[in-house]
């Protein structure tokens, strides 16, 4: 007999009284629906114009009730029915075929979370770097405008507004960011030779040294000593990622150790001057492998078990010479690897015969040098962002079929795409736009928390006549240029909350205690009989005393046993002063 049993013959219903569940709207998804042709969202618009046609046609149908059979089955055939007769069902399949069977068919064989979207918009120039944690949970971006951004899905309202912003390198763009494999710590990659270690809450752990400038060979300094241009964390070691830099080397670095690198790969070009910048870097699936995109064109493989003397595999002009590479991606069997170029071109290579695409893909405009591509969870697609052809434009994220690189979805987007990031354990894309943008694509039924928890949160709550009168009577204080251990959080954002969590707080909560003057009062005893005791534990009499006769006391000591002054005694001449007389005796002898 089980407990409920129990408690249903005892007469008990259950225990205090019912939380009250707030009713979240069925439909708080539809306004983030995206209405763009071609996508899922136009099968709504289908099936409600079949409704519409059902609803019409039972209308005129009603007062045909007394017709012969064979008129009523005329004009079954005639009109369009409703989705339960079989023939009716059959033959609006047949007249919305082109556009209601095709989205389905590719939503069912795609399976892009791609209906819905909701954006982010907090940067002010283009998002040059994107990247989320493993969990999913927590969003970097970082931008043009030099600000490096942190999003939390869990704790964001309907504004979506980041909840730390900060400038990680002063006035310089933002190149990359990438969280570690266990999600408790991030690097930042900016245009300066320093790279820079994040705790998941935006506190800097470490700032990694730059190298000497002035010496010549690489190897010999202890950092970067040009612009960084990327970073990738060891798939297997969560203390080593590596660094790639103008300077020409992709250096290995330890996370404990910011004073110097493990290792340096110094990589050699064969244009004059045996030097090239490094655009991208990546490491295999398994960290057997460390690749390198050059300026130059050539594509480079290195082996982490060897000396880093020489690559391992090389094809030189893998890309156009002097375009930047913006990504390299190795799949997840880690065999093949994919590059997305500055030449407009989208490339396949397979490690096992490295030397020549395996497919490629013209015609992809990149208006940003660190435009990306990714491979889907499944491996089955690629994603990757085409610029806008006019100025100010729609821009397109397009999916492309693996083997053939031919588009399997276009999907147009506010302006140009230039990261992309698709996030394997809640299934959503993040898109970073050329408009400061982050567009965050999702299904509300094959997604997973993410851009849904916000709009679970249900509409904001009205202000109450308590809530104002909190307000004015603890106003706040505006400080823009205090410090920020002193700094209060964002005027207006949850201040309620923290004053209730501070009121439960009793340390925080308790009154100070007032000074007690006589014999003693409320259980604590008086300063009479404690007041002494506590002054005299350590008693400081240095202020109290004459310096002068202090200083006195011991002349004569010092006359009897000199330590210092002791040969002046017998080398030094005896003064003789001059007698003084009295006021007196002079008046007399006048």
């Amino acid at each position: 007999m089980s407990d409920m049993d129990v408690f249903a013959a005892m007469g008990i219903a259950g225990f205090g009284k019912k939380p009250k569940q707030r009713q979240l709207d069925p439909n708080r998804f539809e306004k983030n629906k995206r209405t763009e042709a071609g996508t899922p969202a136009s099968a709504p618009s289908a099936a409600v114009k079949a409704e519409e046609d059902a609803a019409a046609q039972a209308a005129s149908s009603a007062p045909a009730a007394s017709q012969p059979k064979s008129e009523e089955a005329a004009s079954d055939s005639e009109d369009v029915g409703p989705p339960p007769p079989p023939a009716g069902a059959q033959e609006d399949d047949g007249a919305e075929e082109p556009e209601f069977d095709a989205s389905d068919d590719d939503a069912d064989d795609l399976q892009l979370p791609i209906s819905h979207e909701l954006i982010l918009k907090d940067h002010t120039k283009v998002v040059s770097a994107l990247t989320m944690d493993p969990s999913g949970a927590r969003v970097v971006s970082g931008s043009h405008d030099y600000d490096c951004k942190l999003w939390d899905f869990g704790g964001m309202d309907w504004r979506c507004k980041p909840f730390k912003t900060w400038e990680p390198a002063g006035s310089y763009y933002i190149h990359d960011v990438k969280f570690s494999n266990d999600g408790q710590q991030f690097l930042v990659i900016s245009g300066t030779t320093q790279a820079k270690l994040y705790d998941r809450d935006g506190e800097e752990l470490a700032t990694y040294i730059k190298g000497d400038p002035y010496i010549r060979d690489m190897k010999n300094t202890s950092g970067h000593v040009a612009e960084l241009t990327a970073c990738a964390w060891h798939p297997k070691d969560p203390q080593t990622f590596i660094t790639s830099s103008v300077d020409s080397t992709i250096r290995i670095w330890d996370v404990e150790d910011k004073r110097k690198q493990k290792t340096v790969i110094v990589v050699k070009s064969k244009e004059r001057g045996a030097r090239t910048k490094v655009n991208a870097c990546a490491y295999s699936p398994d960290g057997s492998l460390i690749g390198g995109a050059c300026m130059d064109g050539a594509l480079h493989m290195w082996q982490t078990k060897s000396n880093f003397v020489r690559p391992s595999m090389t094809i030189e002009g893998a890309h156009a010479k002097g375009t930047e590479t913006g990504s390299l991606v190795f799949s997840v069997d880690g065999r093949t690897v994919l590059t997305r170029g500055g030449d407009d071109t989208v490339k396949l290579w397979d490690l096992r015969s490295f030397k020549k695409p395996i497919v490629t893909r013209p015609g992809l405009a990149t208006l940003y040098p660190h435009t990306n591509a990714i491979f889907s969870p499944d491996h089955k697609l690629i994603v990757t962002g085409a610029g806008a052809t006019t100025k100010g434009g729609k821009g397109h994220l397009l999916f492309l079929n693996r083997d053939t690189l031919e588009t399997v979805r276009d999907l147009e987007v506010e302006s140009t795409p230039v990261k992309v990031y698709w996030h394997s354990k809640i299934n959503q894309i993040l898109t970073g736009l050329s408009n400061g943008q982050i567009c965050v694509l999702y299904s509300p039924d094959m997604s997973v928390n993410g851009a849904k928890l916000p709009l679970n949160k249900g509409p904001p709550r009205k202000p109450t006549v308590e809530d104002m009168s909190d307000a004015a009577a603890a106003p706040t204080i505006i400080t823009p240029h205090a410090l920020p251990m002193f700094r209060d959080s964002e005027v207006g954002r949850s201040t309620k909350r923290k004053r209730e969590k501070e009121r439960m707080d009793p340390r925080k909560s308790h009154r100070p205690d007032l000074p007690v003057t006589g014999p003693g009062r409320g259980g604590r005893v008086g300063a009479s009989a404690t007041q002494h005791v506590v002054q005299n534990l350590v008693r400081d009499t240095t202020r109290d005393e004459d310096p002068r006769e202090a200083l006195l006391k011991l002349a004569a000591t010092a006359d009897e046993n000199p330590v210092w002054t002791a040969a002046w005694r017998a080398n030094q001449p005896k003064p003789v002063f001059a007698p003084v007389e009295d006021e007196g005796e002079g008046e007399e002898k006048k």
